[in-house]
């Protein structure tokens, strides 16, 4: 799934990869707004706030949204940075984000509770959450060639509206692939649907601990492809024996 890079990628790893990663996104973003009431996995929404409130004259609003903003570009820059230096082609470079956001995610859990509406407050946790979601956009798009991804929707219903219409053209007449791509935009929205859906049941048992969840599902994404490797290295020894 992250070791699969170039040319040795194929559409299954794709899928895995949005399938697990989507996930993460949809608890991030349910979590996040329920917990700072700031939507954390894209910015879309944050340019019409900035405007709005640039337009009303409300400066505070303006600063804050404008980090926000800022952070989740400096979220995706840094990914970027950190795969450019340590080399595209190393899987290593990509567990480095991972890390990084899995580290976000637990201060999250462990300080959130500590939240008690306050501006200064809101920015850093909302911040943080931000910059991950940065982080990991970045990172799957690199990984996938810009195939996947796993933040925000917009594109991803405008991509599939597009396939769908071309999936009525004659047979022809279709690109290659369009089943596929079609298979894969289904898979990220689905999937990005469950975590905010999941997400959503479990911050009214957790709270903040929520944050877990994500955290735990970026550790089965990072581990996925070495204990793979092994279990069918061992399978394999074991059908020798």
């Amino acid at each position: 799934m992250l070791r699969h890079l170039g040319n040795r990628r194929n559409f299954r790893h794709n899928i895995r990869l949005a399938a697990i990663l989507c996930l993460t996104a949809g608890f991030v973003n349910i979590a996040g707004l329920l917990a700072f009431a700031v939507l954390t996995t894209n910015v879309t929404g944050h340019v019409a706030y900035f405007a709005e409130s640039m337009a009303q004259g409300d400066l505070r609003a303006v600063r804050i949204i404008g980090l926000w903003m800022f952070l989740f570009l400096l979220g995706a820059f840094t990914s970027s940075f950190i795969v450019g230096r340590v080399g595209r082609d190393q899987v290593f470079a990509y567990t480095i984000p991972i890390f990084i956001e899995i580290a976000i995610l637990l201060l999250n859990s462990i300080y959130g509770h500590k939240y008690d509406g306050s501006i200064w407050m809101r920015k850093v946790f909302a911040g943080s959450l931000l910059f991950a979601m940065g982080l990991q956009n970045a990172m799957v798009s690199m990984i996938s060639g810009s195939v996947v991804r796993t933040t925000h929707l917009t594109g991803i219903f405008t991509d599939l509206g597009i396939d769908l219409a071309a999936a009525t053209l004659p047979e022809n007449l279709r690109k290659p692939g369009l089943q596929k791509r079609i298979v894969l935009r289904l898979v990220i929205i689905l999937f990005f649907l469950a975590g905010a859906i999941a997400g959503g049941y479990s911050y009214t048992v957790l709270q903040h601990y929520t944050f877990l969840i994500p955290a735990g599902l970026l550790i089965v994404a990072m581990f996925y492809d070495i204990s793979r490797v092994r279990i069918i290295k061992l399978w394999r020894h074991l059908r020798t024996r």
